[in-house]
């Protein structure tokens, strides 16, 4: 720990020691070596030193005064500042025209060396009473003179409104009175660190070089690298060398891994292939009826429950048509509840009374309407749609000779001859559609199984495809040509102008689009020249056509509206219409039974 060689104080470090010395030593208090001026501070008594003792003998001089003095004298000489590396660089740092220490402090010590030499020189020898009185009233004179200029200056000073300011050094302890040389202080600081700094730069860039180089050439092995491909050879051969048994067993299990990762998930695909082709089945199979949901009979005795638990039916009128429903079950014969005949001869009547802006009608031979009942509604269009057809035929020869045997059957009895002749080998494709079984479920039919049953009835079917648009919009103005040339073929047969209202003795069409089926019973061409199908919906409740039997003309007028269907309200995209064209002799029907096996519906266009 350096020690002040002034005052003995014990300081922490050679910074914190030059500030002791310039605020303590040099900034404070000072006494003048050579008088007893005191309390000024370092530039006042440099001033007082070199204006006042300017005569004063040199270091030189004293020092040799002192040289040959008692033991008292060589004590005190060996206590002399001696000025330090670390003065020398602070005193540099001093404003220019400031003295130095290292003039400064051998001054004074040499000057307190000639004191002390004085009074050490008075007891080794001894000097004349009137030389020293001489002396020491000269000096005390020239004493006086100096302590009244240098007081004079001082009180100048203090009293002038400009004071010194001290500039701390911001890295170290140093206090500067010029903010100048404050700043070429620090900036040897900056550049200092700024060479340190460069030293780690290029410590790291060398670092950075030797590792990364130019070109490097890794180990497939390991994470090592090597700056030429001969160093990276030889590694590499210790790798082979050394694990070569080890690399076949681990290329062997990771191939094994590779399999049996790719096995698994080709089944985990299969699997989910399967799962999501199960739902889309279940989802078609409740589509169309085919989820075991229950059938006709179920249907009538849920909804009969529900009116039941919701107060709008009693018991004993449950169990009484539950009864009346196995009875009509039993004998295969529809109860007639849904049945509305006579509309044919009610829309013929109308159309002759009312011809406004109607050109020709051609109307079906006389058909009744069944509606879906409570057992089939949302699903029973297609047997509903063969109710009404079969009626049709009833009343027509020779049909009535050949399906006068086989009544009006309702529809579980319907189902049943469905199966019928898919078991005498009409249309197996759409036989293994169902899976041969529709009796008891709630399945959907379409053209291809009316088209199976009557061919299993020896009636000569006819199936066509209107599988696109046609016309603008979507339209099927195709279909509405070949309605007219169906119902139209008849009056041009006699070589006769057909009336302007002609009902004929064709049975109706059945027409069938996604989802819903329904009876073409007409056909109605305005004086414009536009055509308008005449349907029969199994949609509308018996109600409803009851309407056509009405005297008023107005209400038949609305229920006709409702039958009628131009080509903007057709816009599905395919349509298949059913006819039935005569009967079959029992080798047509075989005929008809071998070809259905690759059945086809004739398309148009």
């Amino acid at each position: 720990m350096p020690i002040c060689e002034i005052c003995s104080e014990d300081v922490a470090s050679e910074a914190e020691m030059r500030t002791h010395l310039l605020l303590i030593h040099l900034e404070n208090e000072m006494p003048c070596p050579f008088c007893s001026l005191s309390g000024v501070s370092y530039d006042e008594l440099s001033l007082h030193i070199n204006t006042a003792h300017a005569e004063m003998p040199s270091t030189s001089s004293v020092e040799g005064s002192v040289t040959h003095r008692g033991p008292a004298c060589t004590e005190n000489r060996g206590k002399r500042r001696t000025v330090t590396r670390k003065e020398r660089h602070w005193a540099e740092s001093l404003p220019p025209g400031t003295p130095s220490i290292q003039t400064l402090m051998p001054v004074a010590e040499s000057s307190a060396d000639a004191s002390v030499g004085s009074v050490c020189g008075a007891n080794s020898r001894p000097t004349t009473h009137s030389t020293e009185s001489g002396t020491h009233t000269k000096n005390t004179k020239e004493r006086q003179e100096s302590l009244e200029e240098h007081v004079a200056l001082k009180q100048k000073r203090l009293s002038s409104p400009l004071k010194e300011k001290l500039f701390p050094c911001p890295m170290c302890s140093l206090v500067c009175r010029d903010g100048l040389i404050l700043q070429e202080h620090v900036e040897l600081h900056l550049q200092e660190q700024t060479i340190n700094e460069g030293a780690e730069t290029d410590e790291v860039a060398s670092a950075s070089s030797m590792n990364t180089g130019a070109k490097r050439y890794g180990c497939p092995f390991c994470s090592l690298s090597f700056p030429d491909g001969l160093s990276l050879q030889e590694h590499v051969e210790l790798h082979l060398e050394n694990g070569a048994a080890t690399g076949e067993e681990r290329s062997s299990s990771d191939l094994t891994l590779a399999r049996q990762l790719q096995e698994e998930e080709e089944e985990k695909r299969k699997q989910q292939e399967a799962k999501r082709e199960a739902e889309e089945f279940k989802k078609l199979q409740k589509q169309f009826g085919m989820d075991g949901s229950g059938g006709y009979r179920k249907q009538i005795e849920r909804n009969m429950e529900r009116a039941v638990s919701r107060g709008n039916m009693v018991p004993t009128e449950f169990h009484r048509k539950r009864a009346e429903l196995m009875e009509s079950l039993a004998t295969g014969m529809d109860d007639g509840k849904t049945r509305t005949p006579g509309l044919m001869g009610a829309l013929c009547d109308y159309f002759r009374r009312e011809p406004r802006d109607t050109a020709h009608v051609w109307l079906s031979a006389d058909t009744d309407h069944y509606s879906s009942s409570a057992g089939d509604k949302g699903w029973g269009c297609g047997y509903r749609n063969f109710q009404m057809l079969l009626s049709s035929l009833h009343k027509q020869e020779p049909y009535n000779n050949v399906l006068s045997d086989i009544p009006i059957p309702n529809i579980p009895r319907v189902q049943a001859l469905i199966e019928e002749a898919w078991k005498q080998g009409v249309d197996p494709a759409g036989a293994s559609h169902y899976n041969n079984r529709i009796q008891g479920t709630r399945a959907w039919v379409g053209t291809t199984e009316i088209y199976s049953l009557f061919t299993s009835l020896s009636a000569n079917a006819r199936v066509v495809d209107f599988h696109k648009a046609t016309g603008q919009g979507g339209t099927h103005p195709h279909l509405f040509d070949w309605v007219k040339q169906y119902f139209s073929q008849s009056a041009t047969r006699n070589g006769r102008l057909s009336p302007r209202v002609v009902q004929t003795s064709l049975p109706p069409i059945y027409l069938q689009h996604q989802g819903h089926s329904r009876s073409v019973v007409g056909l109605e061409q305005k004086r414009n020249g536009s055509l308008c199908l005449l349907l029969f919906d199994p949609g509308c409740s018996p109600s409803e056509m009851a309407r056509l039997l009405e005297q008023d003309t107005a209400v038949v007028t609305i229920a006709i509206r409702r039958m009628r269907k131009f080509p903007n309200h057709l816009k599905h995209q395919q349509y298949q219409v059913l006819v039935v064209e005569g009967l079959l002799t029992p080798e047509q029907k075989q005929r008809q039974i071998a070809n259905s096996r690759t059945f086809q519906a004739e398309r148009i266009p």
